[in-house]
């Protein structure tokens, strides 16, 4: 390791957050479109494969004995219930990215992004939320940064800048004068 690579800050884990339908999933693809070193990890869950889904790639599908393994081994960063079946973050692969400085992107649920905070307290939450409709002012509290998603570009411009400012951008000398 250089000095170079001291002088640079940690990538960070940026959680994009926000109630169901609040458009998490269509913003996550966008932003990784114009910035592909976000990684975003693949959620596990016990829900039958959907035509057209990939395992590995669009979930991991895990039957519910396994998926009870690996929250009783502490493999998993958060999880939660919906409805009959269960999803959930692994924990080894986010922390590798991480430690790799590899900027990662995570969208959860409202309870997800909370449960993340209580066990990585340097996470960065981002509240995505639909116009007109901000949240208690308990809730925006809980974290960093607040989106109104009105326009999709407008969000995702926002989101880059804010996962860049935690970015391993190359340590360069500053001009002095």
């Amino acid at each position: 390791m250089s000095l170079d690579d001291e002088a640079r800050p940690a990538a960070r884990l940026t959680v994009l957050a926000g109630p169901s339908g609040a458009g998490r999933e269509s913003v996550v693809e966008l932003v990784r479109a114009r910035s592909p070193s976000v990684w975003t990890p693949v959620t596990v869950t016990t829900r039958p494969r959907r035509e057209g889904e990939l395992d590995g790639v669009h979930r991991a599908f895990l039957t519910p004995p396994e998926f009870d393994r690996r929250v009783a081994a502490g493999d998993l960063l958060e999880w939660s219930r919906l409805g009959a079946y269960r999803r959930g973050t692994e924990s080894a692969a986010l922390r590798s990215r991480v430690a790799a400085r590899t900027p990662v992107l995570l969208p959860l649920d409202l309870d997800g992004a909370l449960l993340v905070r209580a066990v990585w307290p340097e996470a960065r939450l981002v509240l995505l939320h639909p116009p007109g409709r901000i949240p208690d002012q308990a809730i925006v509290a809980a974290f960093d940064h607040s989106v109104s998603y009105d326009h999709t570009e407008r969000v995702v411009d926002e989101l880059v800048g804010f996962i860049g400012s935690s970015f391993l951008a190359p340590a360069r000398p500053r001009p002095r004068g």
